[in-house]
């Protein structure tokens, strides 16, 4: 017998295909906001945990075979040193991506459009037409520092709106066979991109920019990645999008940046810190939008539908001996226990 445990909001349908999987016994909790202790006799019988917070007595989970992840992320779990565990860990990659996308294009048409600035003219009263106002998007070129699936499935929007897609990956663009993806989205066959930079060849991407998105996970390699010279590379008529993880960026090279003009502006979605304070400088620049990390969140609608769709697939794979999907390397996990920072729960 086989038992899970179930500590994530999935929809119904998909808690009961697992249940009705043969030799199984799913264990469904109260779902967690934060990591909370947990019955160890229960978690010595677990074998697979779907959640996204680990339980306070973690090493209860003494018979562990897998843990499917809530989160793309998994830097936050650098204290358990998962790389030296004997389960394997899989992510919620593909989750997460169409609402990430959508606010990647949402901050792209507020930037080009400068909409902070006609939301202040109409909190004003003041007609005011503009030229910023009335840019458009189409025939932009949008930059992807990494091309995973949040910046597959932003590609795939970009392209339908008319934008030029330029890439920057270590190792060139390929298929993803591997990673969940969900039905009608992402860049499966590594179709969008116009043009792919590697290594070595920043500078060249980052002088054609409109807008520069960041996509790469934090790692120890990441972090700090992007600071004076890779601002100052792009046109000073670049924006940067951080929909990825903030301290991929430097804090002072970006605050530096703005004030500088040597970008046109940014929206921030992941920051330096949780939550990021009030008399934090970022807050009061007109050109930056700030949103609380929430452009790919567990409480869309959306979800439980596409996270119960993964947890099932998985469950079945895990049962039949067949290969996972979304599986974090043990070289990434190692790469992952970066603790520049904690994030809080959110």
């Amino acid at each position: 017998m086989t038992h899970i445990l179930i500590d994530l909001r999935l929809a119904p349908s998909a808690v009961e295909r697992i249940r009705s999987l043969p030799q199984v016994t799913v264990h469904e909790m109260p779902v967690s906001s934060e990591p909370t202790p947990r019955d160890p006799a229960l978690l010595r019988q677990i074998d697979v945990l779907i959640a996204k917070h680990p339980p306070v007595n973690f090493d209860d989970l003494t018979q562990l075979q897998l843990w499917q992840l809530g989160t793309v992320g998994f830097d936050q779990f650098g204290h358990l040193r998962l790389a030296d565990r004997p389960f394997v860990v899989c992510n919620a990659r593909g989750v997460f991506d169409s609402g990430i996308a959508e606010w990647c294009v949402a901050m792209m048409i507020n930037l080009r459009r400068d909409l902070p600035g006609m939301f202040r003219d109409q909190q004003q009263g003041r007609w005011n037409r503009a030229e910023p106002y009335m840019q458009e998007l189409r025939g932009s070129t949008v930059g992807f520092w990494g091309y995973g699936g949040l910046a597959r499935e932003t590609a795939r929007l970009a392209k339908a709106l008319g934008l030029t897609v330029h890439v920057l990956t270590r190792h060139g663009v390929h298929p993803r066979h591997t990673d969940f993806t969900p039905t009608g989205t992402g860049d499966p066959d590594g179709q969008w991109p116009d043009r792919v930079f590697t290594s070595g060849q920043e500078a060249e991407f980052l002088s054609g920019l409109d807008f520069l998105i960041v996509a790469v996970p934090k790692t120890r390699q990441t972090t700090g990645l992007i600071g004076e010279r890779e601002l100052r590379a792009l046109p000073r008529t670049a924006f940067v999008l951080n929909p990825a993880r903030g301290p991929i960026i430097q804090e002072q090279a970006l605050l530096q940046a703005l004030r500088e003009g040597w970008i046109a502006g940014a929206a921030l979605d992941t920051h330096y810190l949780y939550p990021m304070p009030a008399e934090h400088p970022l807050w009061r620049f007109p050109n930056v939008i700030m949103t609380p990390h929430i452009s790919g969140a567990d409480r869309s609608h959306r979800f439980p539908i596409l996270m119960g769709e993964l947890a099932f697939e998985n469950v079945t794979r895990f049962l039949t001996g067949q290969p996972l999907w979304n599986v974090v390397r043990r070289d990434e996990l190692r790469e992952g226990e970066v603790e520049v920072e904690r994030y809080k729960s959110l």
